[in-house]
């Protein structure tokens, strides 16, 4: 079996675009569709690097999460602890600081949600590129619902701040207060 043993490594924990690709290009030589999430989401909807990323975060079918953990493990990656972790939203990582945020989810054959990580159907339909590779990630209009509900910081207002001034939508009003204490 074919590894990425050629992850480039960090002292400091981080996913570097070289790493996100690698790591795509590997669930797609092994036949595992994900849909890119998180900040690596909103980098492939604007077609550039605008942050560094701690992890990769993916959306992946929930029958699929057995092979992919498999592959992974040998890889060396293994379960990160962390308190909110779930069959269907955990953290696998490796010596090298390497981060993959797995959240899976199930849909019956009409495009339900079933099972796993609610997801609504449509906000998985997005397209971009990470690095001149296209991807599958989540869609613009749902990337910004999802932040919401829980405590925003800094990469979550640069996130959002960016997808609004890119596609010309208005910037949702939790993110006022960063705009009034001066953040760019």
């Amino acid at each position: 079996m074919k590894t990425p043993d050629s992850f480039e490594r960090k002292s400091q924990l981080e996913m570097s675009g070289d790493s996100a690709v690698q790591l795509l290009r590997f669930f797609a030589q092994h036949s595992i569709d994900v849909i890119v999430d998180g900040g690596w989401s909103v980098d492939a909807l604007l077609g550039e690097q605008t942050r560094r990323h701690n992890d990769l975060d993916i959306a992946l079918q929930h029958k699929d999460v057995p092979k992919l953990r498999a592959l992974l493990e040998e890889c060396g990656y293994r379960e990160v602890p962390r308190g909110d972790s779930w069959e269907c939203n955990f953290v696998l990582g490796d010596d090298a600081g390497h981060e993959v945020d797995l959240h899976s989810y199930t849909f019956d054959a009409e495009g339900k949600h079933v099972f796993g990580v609610a997801y609504p159907f449509e906000s998985l339909t997005g397209s971009g590129v990470i690095q001149g590779y296209p991807v599958r990630c989540i869609t613009v209009d749902w990337l910004i619902k999802f932040h919401s509900g829980y405590p925003l910081d800094e990469d979550d207002y640069h996130d959002v701040a960016a997808l609004c001034q890119h596609f010309g939508i208005a910037l949702p009003a939790d993110f006022e207060r960063f705009t009034s204490e001066g953040a760019e």
